[in-house]
């Protein structure tokens, strides 16, 4: 059994299951930020804390974008907190959170926020990275954008 960390965080990196390493992993309609996934991986044993922000931009494709909307199949929450165990399999020295914003968002807002702890930095970039991109391929979330225009389309948000 590994000792236990304020908040009750596990302080042995490799001990304990992926699913005990992936701290949060969620798909939520409210603002998120790469603080709150940051401060739910860090512990005093880690070197790095690697953490990845996705940004609502004001373009796509050449056109302006005014708005969006993220919506989400009832499987995304399921789908995500699979994709970072999967991450934590890979990795056994990491721990995990990310969160995937969903509902009306407005430029500059976070859409995906995602952080990996470890004790060194390599393997908290590499995580981090391997993490964000299997979030978009596999996490059934789609987005409704409004350009400037006055067209819209409908893509996968991968």
């Amino acid at each position: 059994m590994s000792a236990e960390q304020p908040g009750g965080q596990a302080a042995d990196r490799g001990a304990g299951t992926s699913a005990d390493r992936v701290v949060l992993a969620d798909v939520v309609d409210r603002v998120i930020t790469v603080d709150e996934v940051s401060a739910a991986v860090a512990t005093d044993r880690d070197g790095a804390v690697v953490t990845f922000a996705g940004i609502v931009r004001d373009h796509d494709g050449g056109k302006g974008v005014t708005a969006l909307d993220y919506e989400r199949h009832p499987s995304a929450a399921e789908v995500i907190a699979e994709v970072a165990r999967t991450i934590a399999d890979e990795h056994p020295e990491v721990r995990i959170a990310v969160l995937h914003r969903v509902g009306a968002l407005g430029i500059g807002d976070v859409a995906l926020a995602a952080a990996v702890a470890s004790p060194h930095r390599g393997v908290a970039f590499t995580a981090c990275g391997a993490l964000v991109d299997l979030v978009k391929e596999r996490t059934p979330i789609w987005k409704h954008q409004r350009f400037t225009d006055g067209s819209d389309e409908w893509v996968a948000a991968l």
